[in-house]
Parts: C-alpha cells; structure tokens; sequence
C-alpha cells in the first residue's frame, strides 16, 4: 500500500481514537514516521502500517490474523516494540482507531527523549 494511503489510514484512526491529538510526519528509511508528543508512535513503510505499543498491547494485536512484528528486511531481527497491523484493518477505522488510541496512550506516558547535540 502507498505511503499517502498508509498516512490517510493512521490519521481517520487517529482522528477518531483521539481528537485534536497532533500528529506529525518525517522522512525515515524510505517511509515515513509518525510523531504525537514528540515521539514516534507508528512506521509506514512498504512492510505496512506499525504501531509501538506496550507489551500487552503487542500480544494482543499479534493475535490477531495478519498482525506480526515490525522486520523492515528479511535478515533483521523483529522489531520489539512495533507490531504490523492487519491490512484488512486499515480501511476500517473503527477495528483501527483502537490500537491507535494504545500507541498513542503508550508514547505519551514516555520520557521526552534526550537532545542531541
């Protein structure tokens, strides 16, 4: 699925699991990554839509039909923190919009990330 499709998915989603939450968008490894609260909460990429979600929240998306770990190539290890969505949940904003609303939760409640120099 195109990129734009992937963002247009992740915001109605978005949208609906918490209004008036602003997201942002950047560039990273040929697809982009999400941001609320000044931390990346999703990857769009050619692998799909992934979420970083606590560990409860990743067992039970992973059982989920379709759902697996984040793993950009075949050779790297799967992601811990970013499960995949089922591509059968991205039309469909109401099944979406509530592992959106956990990643969303799960990011705010981190630590801001430290400043490079």
């Amino acid at each position: 699925m195109e990129l734009q499709a992937l963002r247009q998915h992740l915001e109605e989603a978005a949208e609906q699991a918490a209004p008036g939450v602003p997201l942002s968008f950047r560039a990273m490894f040929g697809g982009l990554a999400a941001y609320a609260y000044g931390q990346v909460f999703a990857s769009l990429s050619d692998v799909g839509l992934a979420l970083k979600l606590p560990a409860q929240a990743q067992a039970a998306l992973l059982e989920e039909a379709g759902a697996k770990r984040l793993q950009y190539d075949p050779g790297s290890p799967p992601s811990k923190q970013y499960v995949v969505v089922p591509e059968g949940f991205l039309a469909r904003p109401e099944a979406l919009a509530p592992w959106v609303k956990a990643s969303l939760e799960h990011v705010a409640g981190l630590p801001p990330k430290a400043r490079r120099r």
